[in-house]
């Protein structure tokens, strides 16, 4: 008589099994096929959340996939283990970062044991170890001689919650990405590292990820880079204020130069030198000062071209000369002119740009002075002509250039380049190139990072640290207090060091790196965690890199993930790592979607979070329903890309599911001993047994489809319930002639190692109860194989329709995926003569029977 279902302890057998024989450990002279396998590392805060199962468990039921097919999968797991949320855990607790850190990890490392990831263990590492910042370190040191790694003084963005320097990508909506208090503006010393030299590289290289990576990050990426063609002009400033400031003139990058002549104020960056001194000179400081104060928002919030907050300005006194036309053009400090954007200063447009336009409608010139509003392009065709006293907004469309003398009647279009050449004819300007990308400012000061490796000298000035010195170690008896600045800076002898140049007494910088450096090259560490002579062995990095499959979230779509691309490069350049294992970190890309629960009071669904109070405990479900049962209903609610809602009737239809598996194959155990796989191959077409071997080979076909190439276990897990149900349905006809024990014991044996990578603790169980012992385990065992033969019969006829008209013929499987029947139609030579290379409107699908492609 079959026994109950008992998640637990089957699951603490399985568990412990794999423990104590390294299960998972994988040597680097493996002669299988490699496959790198990564999720993104967590971040140690003290429990797995909801977010966590779901992503571990993907990479779990790939990996394991991947095993059974043949691969040697490096599959490592580690932890971003510095970082804010550690100290202020430490301030408020009086526990220091570390004891807090390492207990956290102690206690999430049992939760991925118990929840059956499968890790290579062996490999774990923490970016707070000094055995790995001790090479991040050394990173900083080559970076910094080779002129990659620099310090100036900068407008940068301070959080006065956690008291820290934040880079742009960290600042949300003019709020602190960790804490959401409003960020103020400094200017402080801070260290950068230049991202910008590469942005041309990390931006084309994007091209070669089309296809492998979610077409979203890669337009996210694009748009962050954001690089534009335009031109440089000069604006030459009246004699006496280029006297006093010493510039000859104040230079703008625009990428509308057909607007030229529509020019009627400059608008500078409120903190840009020249505004500085021109305010001086005309009386303004103190009024420029308490307008800096006024607008003091996070550059990043500036940034955007669409933001809707208030536009400020205040007119400088002074004014240049239009470069063609010589007019006096107003200059203007605005809110909305972003530091570090072309020269800091942009050319105002207003009928032609919508920043432009609301700020010259709101903004007075010079008491009651208002902007003046100057049409220079017109619509093309009859539309009535434009008037800038009359305009309600900016016409930002292409047309035909009026007012501009020379260039009038041209389009628009055309006027782009034909201007920028008079414009270098003239030696006013010149053609570039320019990017949205920053350079990537790392200085933060806190404690708990990794110190940055630079002293001050007063004879030699900015020095790096002796690599033989390094690690530069964080001390231990650092008080935390959580007041301003570093803490390392009222250590009372971290700063205190000799300078590696002249032996004299040097100050050690007290900033240490963003975490984000941190999680830019620990995918490398993985291949060699314990080598003490690199960062990373070269022989390893060229049999494991790139990573082949590397799975995360959508929040880390810009900034780890082009801090990574950019590392990776860095760390080639800089003779670290060997140049033969390809630029690109990461071969494929998954984002999986967020795990949330309907909220009925609000009607919508929320992310699981502390902040929103909806989180559900990922070990009481464990205890409740077993660790198979929650990787199954993670796997099963929607493509791993969606967001789905956490619904606890879906935990236990999961359950009840194993459990009818179960009955189904242990149940059937005793009867198939001795009875062989591969079934009865004479079995008439339409009798049960049949029937029952093409469900098993067509769900070996299709789960193979669904996890190897289209990553989506969901589809997967419902063909395997469509196989339990055949197989319970022939089980029950007991002894009767139509029984065929061999058939039986395929598609059971099927059923089960199938859900191996699924639900690996049942696969195990019954593995083993079907009389699979010693090595034989379905970890190890070769993924099922399908027969052609067996399915070709298995056809079904859909037409396929262009505008409604009959143009091809497919044959099919019966259980085909919308997608793919939609790729198969559309590659039909009787399709594509049709649609002409014309991109569908929709394509509508009727199943089993027809396929429409509307244009």
């Amino acid at each position: 008589m079959a026994t109950e279902y008992q998640p637990e302890d089957i699951e603490t057998k399985w568990q412990r099994h794999w423990e104590e024989t390294q299960a998972f450990r994988v040597p680097d002279d493996d002669p299988r096929p490699k496959y790198y396998l990564l999720e993104m590392f967590p971040y140690p805060s003290g429990k797995l959340h909801m977010g966590h199962v779901r992503n571990y468990t993907l990479g779990d039921v790939v990996g394991r996939q991947r095993r059974m097919r043949g691969f040697s999968v490096l599959h490592p797991i580690g932890w971003d283990a510095f970082g804010l949320p550690a100290e202020n855990a430490a301030i408020k607790n009086k526990r220091h970062p570390a004891d807090w850190t390492y207990s956290n990890i102690a206690f999430m490392r049992q939760q991925l044991h118990r929840i059956g990831v499968g890790y290579d263990w062996a490999r774990e590492i923490a970016t707070c170890h000094p055995g790995y910042y001790r090479w991040q370190q050394l990173m900083f040191v080559r970076l910094f001689n080779k002129g990659l790694a620099y310090r100036k003084g900068a407008r940068v963005n301070w959080c006065p919650s956690c008291q820290t320097v934040l880079a742009n990508e960290q600042v949300e909506g003019g709020q602190c990405w960790r804490c959401s208090s409003r960020v103020e503006q400094r200017d402080m010393e801070q260290w950068f590292l230049r991202i910008t030299d590469y942005a041309e590289e990390l931006l084309k290289a994007l091209d070669g990820l089309e296809g492998r990576w979610p077409d979203m990050v890669l337009t996210m990426q694009r748009n962050w880079i954001g690089r534009s063609q335009g031109t440089e002009i000069e604006f030459p400033l009246e004699e006496a204020d280029a006297a006093a400031t010493g510039a000859r003139g104040v230079s703008v990058y625009t990428t509308r130069p057909d607007t030229l002549f529509g020019v009627t104020f400059l608008a500078m960056d409120p903190s840009h030198e020249i505004a500085r001194k021109l305010a001086a000179r005309h009386g303004r400081a103190k009024e420029l000062e308490a307008f800096i104060e006024k607008c003091s928002v996070a550059e990043s919030l500036r940034t955007d071209a669409d933001r809707d907050e208030e536009k400020l300005g205040m007119f400088l006194g002074a004014y240049c000369r239009h470069p063609f036309t010589g007019e006096r053009v107003p200059l203007v400090a605005a809110n909305y002119v972003v530091a570090e954007y072309g020269f800091g200063a942009v050319m105002g447009v207003p009928a032609h740009d919508q920043r432009d336009f609301e700020f010259a409608r709101t903004v007075p010139l010079d008491g009651e002075k208002s902007i003046a509003v100057k049409v220079v392009i017109q619509p093309p065709g009859d539309a009535m002509p434009l008037r800038g006293e009359e305009m309600t907004e900016a016409y930002v469309e292409p047309g035909v250039l009026v007012g501009s003398p020379g260039f009038e009647g041209l389009a628009s279009t055309d006027a782009i380049t034909k201007i920028s050449e008079e414009v270098e004819r003239r030696g006013l300007g010149k053609r570039t190139v320019r990017y949205r990308l920053r350079d990537w400012l790392i200085s933060r000061q806190r404690y708990w990072g990794a110190p940055i490796p630079m002293l001050h000298c007063e004879r030699c000035g900015v020095v790096a640290e002796r690599e033989d010195r390094l690690p530069v170690v964080l001390p231990e008896d650092v008080e935390l207090t959580g007041e301003g600045g570093s803490p390392l800076g009222r250590h009372p002898t971290f700063s205190k060091a000799t300078c590696p140049a002249c032996g004299g007494p040097a100050r050690r910088d007290t900033d240490t790196m963003d975490t984000f450096v941190d999680s830019s090259w620990y995918y490398l560490r993985f291949a060699t965690p314990r080598l003490e002579t690199a960062p990373v062995g070269a022989k390893e990095a060229q049999r494991w890199m790139p990573v082949d499959q590397y799975i995360g979230g959508i929040e880390h779509a810009i900034l780890h993930l082009i801090y990574a691309r950019f590392f990776h490069r860095v760390m080639q350049d800089v003779e670290l790592l060997p140049r033969d294992i390809g630029r690109e970190p990461f071969a494929h890309l998954l984002n999986q979607g967020m795990v949330c629960l309907y909220c009925e009071k609000c009607q919508r669904s929320h992310a699981m979070s502390k902040s929103h109070g909806n989180t559900i405990d990922p070990e009481e479900m464990v205890k409740k329903y077993g660790a198979d049962a929650l990787r199954l209903f993670m796997m099963f609610l929607g493509p791993p890309q969606a967001q789905f809602d956490w619904k606890d009737e879906g935990l236990e239809a999961a359950w009840r599911f194993l459990g009818r598996v179960w009955r189904a194959v242990d149940g059937a155990a005793e009867r198939l001993q001795g009875a062989a796989g591969g079934g009865n191959r004479q079995a008439a077409a339409g009798t049960a047994t049949h029937k029952l071997r093409v469900r098993t080979h067509r769900t070996i076909k299709s789960v193979t489809e669904d996890i190897e190439n289209r990553l989506q276990p969901n589809t997967a897990i419902a063909r395997l319930m469509e196989l339990t149900t055949q197989l319970t349905e022939h089980l029950a006809q007991g002894a009767a002639a139509e029984f065929d024990a061999a058939a039986v014991r395929e598609a059971a044996e099927t059923l089960v190692l199938l859900l191996g990578p699924l639900t690996p603790h049942l696969a195990e169980e019954l593995w083993e109860r079907l009389g699979h012992t010693g090595a034989d385990r379905v970890l190890d065992h070769a993924w099922p194989g399908y027969d052609d033969a067996l399915l070709a019969g298995e056809r079904i006829q859909i037409a396929v329709q262009v505008n409604g008209k009959l143009r091809a013929n497919l044959e099919v499987e019966p259980d085909i995926a919308e997608e793919d029947l939609k790729a198969r139609a559309l590659a039909h030579p009787g399709v594509q003569s049709h649609v002409g290379g014309k991109t569908p409107r929709r394509i509508v699908v009727v199943p089993g029977r027809l396929l429409n492609v509307v244009l």
